[in-house]
């Protein structure tokens, strides 16, 4: 799966390219967007994870006695050394994690998945527009940018805990629902 669709180039109004200069660099640069991803990182080493939210207890203490006391050299060389452990810690934390990355489908190709995977009347009633069932390894595998298959995908969803394979799909339907604009003023 490519990681990086652009949007079909129509030819740009001759009246707005006049009226705005700046709209075709404007334009180029909408087209140009990556389709948003989202990570899921699993890890299975509690050790590791408690290490690191110890040492960022510790680096965070350091830090405040270091901004308390700018002179003082020996609470400097302790935030030093607190900072160099969480970034140990957190070395030690990434090398036992596995990270699994899902980036967004184009819109038509999202809307095909769910029009091909039907609620079936049961699910219907509960109040589903989609067979998750049916859907949930799909778009997993479509998702994935790290080759995650329909069938790895499905014994994942087998094998794990519920909360596990939930996190799982979840990851895979929220990618599709992020979003990254600001209706804000300005």
């Amino acid at each position: 799966m490519t990681t990086a669709r652009k949007t079909a180039a129509p030819t740009p109004p001759a009246a707005a390219v006049a009226a705005d200069a700046h709209w075709a660099a404007t334009r180029e640069r909408l087209r140009a967007r990556a389709r948003p991803v989202l990570k899921l990182t699993i890890c299975d080493d509690d050790d590791a994870k408690q290490a690191v939210h110890t040492a960022r207890i510790v680096e965070r203490q350091a830090k405040n006695e270091a901004d308390r006391a700018p002179e003082d050299e020996a609470a400097q060389a302790a935030h030093r050394e607190a900072a160099a452990a969480l970034d140990a810690a957190q070395a030690a934390l990434d090398a036992a994690s596995i990270p699994l990355r899902f980036q967004a489908l184009d819109r038509k190709t999202y809307q095909a998945l769910l029009a091909a995977h039907r609620p079936t009347e049961e699910q219907a009633e509960d109040g589903y527009d989609f067979n998750l069932d049916t859907l949930g390894p799909v778009l997993i595998a479509a998702a994935s940018l790290d080759g995650i298959t329909e069938e790895d995908a499905q014994t994942f969803l087998d094998d794990w805990s519920k909360a596990e394979a939930e996190k799982l799909l979840n990851t895979a339907f929220g990618v599709q629902r992020e979003e990254r604009m600001d209706l804000g003023k300005g």
